[in-house]
This record gives structure tokens, C-alpha cells and sequence, in this order.
């Protein structure tokens, strides 16, 4: 699996997944399949800016990692 995910892409996707979950689990503002559709969201994108890939920019052919240049 090849990262596909730059930095700012990371941390990004790494804060708002967090930010989810928590709205999700600890806050329980929202009740029913919305919680439970936002706290899956978050674990996503906490995943995927994790691990640096993400399946969905590799199907459209989005790449957001700067390669080096030699």
C-alpha cells in the first residue's frame, strides 16, 4: 500500500476525525444512527491519516504527497 497522503493532508484528516469522535462518543449531542454515522466518519479519516493511504484518492487519481526530487 503506497501512502498517497501529504502532511498538512494528515494532519488534517488526524484532527477532524478526532474531533468526531469525540462529538460522537463523549459529547452524545447527537442520538441514534447520526452518532453512530459521525463517530464511523471520524474513524476513518483517523485511520487514513494514520496510515497515509486513502482508498478514495487512489480510485479519482488523487495523490497529495510531495515527492522529492532527486
Amino acid at each position: 500500500m503506497e501512502t498517497n497522503e501529504g502532511t498538512v493532508d494528515r494532519v488534517i484528516r488526524v484532527i477532524l476525525g478526532s474531533v468526531l469522535i469525540y462529538t460522537g462518543v463523549i459529547q452524545m449531542d447527537l442520538s441514534g444512527a447520526l452518532a453512530y454515522i459521525v463517530v464511523l466518519i471520524g474513524l476513518i479519516l483517523l485511520i487514513t491519516g494514520i496510515i497515509g493511504h486513502c482508498g478514495l484518492y487512489t480510485v479519482i487519481g488523487i495523490n497529495t504527497l510531495k515527492k522529492k526530487t532527486d
